[in-house]
């Protein structure tokens, strides 16, 4: 047995032993962290099948902002004290052979392929060099599916938009009050202190590199999230009013820019969404660095939640 092949074994039984350790701890916050350290197995796993760009967003989103996203949850439970009820032992026999099924589905897709698979790939990698890009990935989102990476971020921005609409009329246009649902903690506090720098730059890297190698807009802007989430839950920092004009300008500034380039691409290219061969690059940096911001913001207030307490407050 090779070294690389004892590694994968023990990766698996790792992610299979999180993931039953998570389902059957009490503890909502034990459970919270499993999650996240079930997200980083996860991460290193798809390393392991060398698909980086699906490594960084399982580490970003998986463990990241779906982390914090949680941990939250957990806490207004804990500060609610709500027992919810345990599913009857039919239903725990339905959702378990429900999810045997879709494990089964997903083996044999994995497993059975067609001979030979049919992959676009080809056809991708012989036009990538008109978009001025090193990475594959970034140049199928931003040129043969820029109208899906588009109404992926609008569809973000929606789901803000429906969770603000969560919030009593009395309170529209205040602040969620994420601190408000956790303890006082110094090791937490210095985290927000400390962390934040690090985690922009490395945002930043994210971003700027995603046009030659793994990252992008998501990845970056989920780093983004995840420190202004942490500054808030800290209660360093408040989270800021929904009815500020400076926060809503910055949650479309990145969709609109792209909505923007792409109608320029009538004039510029010929087609919505086109790029001219000779600034194809530079405008395609320029929309991930907008998106990457309103994204990061975007993300970090879906996880804070809606307003729950005024401005003046």
């Amino acid at each position: 047995m090779t070294a690389a092949l004892a590694f994968d074994i023990g990766l698996v039984i790792l992610i299979v032993s999180m993931g039953l350790w998570m389902l059957m701890v009490r503890d909502n916050v034990v459970a919270v962290i499993v999650f996240v350290i079930y997200g980083l197995l996860m991460a290193i796993a798809w390393v392991r099948l060398s698909a980086v760009d699906v490594a960084l967003t399982e580490a970003a989103i998986g463990s990241g902002i779906t982390g914090m996203l949680v941990l939250n949850a957990a806490a207004r439970l804990r500060s609610g004290e709500i027992r919810w009820p345990r599913p009857s032992r039919a239903l725990s026999i339905a959702a378990a052979a429900f999810c045997a099924m879709i494990s089964a589905g997903l083996a044999a897709v994995v497993l059975l392929p067609p001979h030979p698979p049919p992959s676009l790939a080809p056809l991708a990698l012989e036009h990538l060099d008109q978009t001025g890009l090193g990475n594959p990935v970034a140049g199928v989102l931003f040129a043969y599916r820029a109208l899906d990476t588009l109404l992926e971020k609008v569809v973000v921005l929606l789901a803000l938009i429906g969770v603000w609409s969560l919030a009593p009329d009395r309170l529209w246009g205040g602040a969620p009050a994420l601190d408000a649902f956790m303890p006082t903690n110094d090791l937490l506090v210095f985290f927000a202190r400390v962390l934040p720098p690090f985690g922009i730059v490395f945002a930043v890297y994210m971003t700027w590199t995603g046009a030659s190698n793994p990252g992008g807009a998501f990845q970056g802007g989920t780093v983004l999230a995840v420190m202004w989430l942490l500054v808030m839950m800290a209660g360093v920092a408040r989270a800021p009013p929904i009815g500020d004009a400076r926060l809503r300008w910055l949650l479309v500034a990145g969709p609109a820019l792209f909505l923007v380039i792409g109608f320029a691409g009538f004039f510029l290219a010929g087609a919505f969404l086109a790029y001219p061969p000779d600034h194809a690059k530079a405008l395609i940096v320029v929309v991930e660095v907008a998106l990457a911001v309103s994204i990061g913001a975007t993300l970090a207030l879906l996880a804070a939640g809606p307003p729950e307490r005024m401005q003046k407050q």
